[in-house]
């Protein structure tokens, strides 16, 4: 029977010529930008201020990684542009701020060519006041959080264009504890993304082998694992063409001892179930088997009298094994010996309960594998 069955298919075909561009995009991009910014609280929001002539034009450029697509850290340089205002002492105010920044940056697709993006980070701002038309200046240093939400759409695969929107706070005066401002940025950005496209690849004519892998035969045994409906039947054993075990009748003839009695007594003793169970077990599996059930007795009293009681001991033996085990009686009889074969010569007390037994003599066909 063949083990393995290996089918090899060799397809040969002529592929069209095709143009294939990929884009190699690094994650390395760079941009600025600019928009308006507004302080707050400026000279509208608060009385007895008198608005100058605001210079409210902000500006920013950056560069930035993305660990993904979704993810990435910007650095940049922002000017959030200048206020001006008059204040209670009639003088008057030109403040404005500056400074690097880093942050974290997010992005989220919505469609094929936009996106929305989030952001965050802190700028280290130098924050300056031209007070009193120069005639006073001063300025101070910090730390001031912002974030951020934007827009964007995609021109090309690097070029992207973004309309944002910035709060920043804490743009603090600590040093003189003159100003104490937050501000609104509004913008568009636009930011280029460095890579470059591959030229345009011709796949030539290939020529195709398409194999079909073999079918598994995992107990070895000759028959697929696709058509096998006894798996793991040990390859020693022949098997039918749904891969199971084939057997045989083969011609056997064995004894079963270990079932005594007590003296004068035809009745089981206990402790021989477990064997007489066993012996009915191996009856039921080899249905083409009979047996002799041989009753036997110690050489203690009348011969006769013995007689019967081994007969009496071997239908007992009978009876259990038809009435407590099913099995049938057709395929049992039962046969007395009397002394006539004494396992053990004497009427020791060992030799009297050696002899007093039974025997079953099992003959006919056993069930067996056939082997290869």
């Amino acid at each position: 029977m063949m083990k393995n069955t290996l089918k090899v298919v060799l397809l040969t075909s002529l592929l069209p010529f095709a143009a294939v561009a990929e884009q190699e995009l690094t994650p390395w991009y760079v941009g600025g930008g600019l928009g308006i910014n507004n302080y707050e609280p400026n000279c509208d929001l608060k009385t007895m201020k008198i608005c100058g002539e605001d210079d409210p034009y902000a500006w920013d450029v950056f560069g930035g990684y993305l660990f993904n697509d979704y993810f990435g850290v910007e650095l940049g340089y922002r000017d959030l542009g200048r206020a001006e205002w008059t204040d209670y002492s009639n003088k008057r105010n030109d403040v404005g701020a500056r400074g690097m920044t880093l942050g974290l940056a997010a992005f989220m697709p919505i469609a094929e060519k936009w996106s929305l993006s989030a952001e965050a980070g802190a700028m280290n701002y130098l924050i300056s006041n031209k007070k009193n038309y120069n005639t006073e200046y001063y300025s101070d240093s910090g730390i001031a959080p912002y974030v951020g939400v934007g827009v964007g759409y995609n021109f090309t695969e690097n070029l992207k264009l973004q309309a944002k929107y910035r709060r920043y706070e804490n743009l603090d005066d600590d040093k003189y504890n003159t100003l104490d401002m937050e501000s609104n940025y509004w913008g568009l950005e636009l930011s280029y993304r460095f890579g470059t496209e591959k030229p345009a690849a011709v796949v030539a004519p290939v020529a195709v082998a398409a194999v079909v892998a073999a079918p598994i035969d995992s107990d070895n045994d000759g028959v697929t694992d696709d058509k096998d409906m006894c798996p793991d039947t040990p390859s020693t054993h022949k098997v039918d063409a749904q891969g199971c075990t084939i057997y045989e009748d083969a011609p056997i003839s064995s004894r079963m001892e270990g079932v005594y009695f007590d003296n004068d007594s035809a009745v089981l003793k206990p402790e021989s179930y477990d064997r007489l169970e066993k012996g009915a077990k191996y009856l039921k599996e080899n249905q083409h088997t009979t047996a002799v059930i041989e009753g036997h007795a110690s050489l203690v009293g009348n011969a006769d009298y013995n007689m019967n009681l081994s007969e009496q001991r071997a239908q007992a033996v009978v009876d259990a094994l038809v009435n407590k085990y099913g099995i049938d009686a057709s395929r049992l009889k039962a046969v007395g010996f009397g002394e006539d074969n004494p396992l053990m010569e004497g009427t020791s007390a060992e030799a009297n309960k050696q002899n007093r037994r039974i025997d079953a003599v099992v003959s006919g066909a056993e069930k067996r594998p056939v082997l290869k």
